[in-house]
């Protein structure tokens, strides 16, 4: 099985390696650059590969963003992150397309060789392995504005996005067109939409419903 690796710590990097080949896996290319593991996977197109997140020149998330560019032109290429955090928009744009070949590692929740090279294996043979805390941050909600509403004020926003007046909404609803205007204000408030002369609040909460 052939495998690009990408990690910027020496002693690491031939660790990783090591293991590896004493597994029976081929290393194609051992890289410690962004830019270099993309010309790798690109050119050597690997059953594998074993990226760490944070490489040079950024140091920030160089490695995944490599990788994403790499499967983007090779889809369904086999990837298995190596991270000591959980980069959340870039893992979620790894598992958008759903195509499986991809894990994603805690390196301080590697315990054992075993562990690590089940993981290697199986995102090769275009399954998954992804660490539980990453699964858990990843669907973990974050807290928005709409959250803040109540269930008649989420009512009242469903229909103002579906372009509804305020008597058509008090109509649906079966209340008094006063109490929309309150329900109407209060969402207002809640999304943090203040008055202003250049502004429509009541597109501006449409368009903020309508990103959930």
């Amino acid at each position: 099985m052939r495998v690009v690796l990408a990690e910027d710590l020496f002693l690491l990097r031939d660790g990783l390696s090591t293991l590896l080949t004493a597994h029976g896996f081929e290393i194609l290319a051992a890289v410690e650059t962004g830019p270099e593991l993309e010309r790798a996977l690109l050119q050597l197109r690997p059953d594998v590969a074993v990226v760490d997140v944070r490489l040079p020149p950024t140091q920030t998330d160089e490695g995944l963003r490599a990788a994403l560019a790499a499967r983007a032109t090779i889809p369904g290429l086999p990837v298995l992150v190596l991270s000591q955090h959980v980069e959340q928009l870039y893992a979620r744009e790894l598992l958008a397309d759903g195509s499986g070949g991809v894990g994603y590692l805690l390196k301080d929740r590697v315990f054992n060789a075993e562990q690590f090279v089940d993981s290697v294996r199986r995102v090769a043979a275009g399954g998954t392995a992804m660490d539980p805390e990453v699964i858990s941050t990843l669907l973990a909600r974050r807290s928005t504005p709409l959250q803040r509403l109540t269930d008649r004020e989420n009512d009242v926003l469903s229909l103002m996005a579906e372009g509804r007046s305020n008597a058509a909404i008090a109509q649906q609803l079966h209340v008094s067109d006063g109490a929309v205007s309150k329900h109407i204000a209060a969402i207002f408030t809640k999304l943090d939409l203040p008055a202003a002369e250049d502004t429509n609040r009541r597109v501006l909460a449409v368009l903020e419903y309508l990103k959930r």
